[in-house]
């Protein structure tokens, strides 16, 4: 018995002692595995991790896009171009606060209208006694598999001044703004119909990144409205078809429990639904977010930046600056600034999105020991 015992009691020692190195079948399975990852790696080195240092080497640098940015003609500048960008003072900083004023209120826009409009088309079409519902599913998804540049286009015809918008409002008795061309700010516009034509003094003195306060409260151009109905437009389909697999992956008990509980449709809805879809609404709001801040193809086939300067935005602010006036670092560097808004922007949605625990550690706790007893 104790011959057994002994055996017995040695055996998860024996585990524990199994060897790990190169030869064992855990290090087989290991090197297997780097194996299989290993041109996957190579390709992401190549593409991506290398061309992402060579980025940074150029915003650290002041290279015009001549020759190789490893050379010995290009110099070293270290934080220049992005002192210059945030802390000069100068058109750079003037230019880049405006970017990222217009870029603010196309985020603060876009992002929850097509977020809303995405899941109130998805509840639309997940009826079972709407008819047709392929048709609408198609049709509602069609502006986002179709060409950015061609429904751009479509768009200036629509909102020109002798378009099809304002043929409308004409008949409506209303003369319709030559919407791509008028750089006013929306807000400013409601406020001068208030009768508030000058800044306040506060507002007018006081400003960040080169641009006065007042400046920051007009409110998206008239412009860069259009540019936000499109993206709209064309964006919210896509996210339909997100909010419409996971309405479709919620199990119909759920919703039957609570229509026998006496629970009202907005009840429903915002208590049972809504809440289950918290990780589909996480994922919309970041794909969202991602994609607002790196607008650039409407801008650059619509407005080209105008006008005044209303529609730019920091992805064509850094084209511009690297591919049309030569100064590469100081592109480099507004993509680089971008992108730390870009995380920095994700980190915080996702801190206010986080589950968050409804009973806190002490009751819990105190909870769990009464029940134990």
């Amino acid at each position: 018995m104790s011959v057994a015992v002994t055996s017995d009691a040695r055996t998860p020692e024996r585990r524990r002692r199994r060897p790990n190195g190169p030869g064992s079948a855990r290090g087989r399975e290991a090197a297997s595995g780097w194996l299989f990852l290993a041109p996957m790696l190579v390709i992401l080195g190549l593409f991506l991790v290398v061309p992402v240092l060579m980025a940074l080497w150029v915003s650290l640098s002041d290279w015009t896009g001549r020759g190789s940015p490893l050379s010995s003609d290009v110099d070293f500048v270290g934080l220049d171009n992005y002192r210059s960008l945030l802390l000069g003072g100068g058109l750079a900083t003037q230019d880049f606060g405006t970017a990222l004023r217009n870029n603010a209120y196309y985020v603060l826009l876009v992002v929850p209208l097509q977020t809303a409009l995405a899941l109130f088309l998805a509840t639309m079409v997940n009826r079972r006694a709407l008819r047709g519902v392929g048709f609408f599913r198609t049709a509602f998804y069609f502006p986002s598999v179709t060409s950015s540049v061609a429904i751009t286009v479509l768009w200036l015809f629509l909102f020109s001044a002798s378009g099809t918008i304002n043929g409308i409002l004409a008949r409506l008795s209303i003369a319709g703004p030559n919407w791509f061309n008028d750089p006013n700010g929306v807000l400013h516009l409601l406020l001068a119909r208030l009768g508030v034509d000058t800044a306040p003094a506060f507002l007018a003195q006081h400003g960040f990144l080169g641009i006065p306060l007042w400046e920051w409260a007009a409110g998206p151009s008239v412009a860069m409205t259009c540019l936000i109905l499109l993206a709209i437009f064309t964006t919210s389909g896509t996210f339909m078809l997100l909010f419409l697999a996971a309405l479709q992956a919620i199990s119909a008990e759920v919703e039957e429990a609570a229509l026998m509980d006496g629970a009202s449709t907005w009840q429903r809805f915002s208590r049972v639904t809504l809440p289950m879809l918290k990780p589909t609404v996480f994922t919309v709001l970041t794909l969202g977010l991602i994609g607002t801040w790196q607008v650039f193809d409407q801008v650059y086939t619509g407005t080209q930046g105008g006008p005044a300067k209303t529609t730019v935005t920091p992805a064509y602010l850094s084209y511009s600056a690297a591919f049309l006036n030569n100064e590469w670092g100081r592109g480099a560097a507004i993509a680089f600034v971008l992108f730390a808004i870009i995380v920095l922007m994700t980190v915080v949605q996702r801190i206010v999105l986080r589950e968050r625990d409804t009973v806190p550690r002490r009751k819990r706790f105190n909870r769990d020991a009464g029940g134990a007893r």
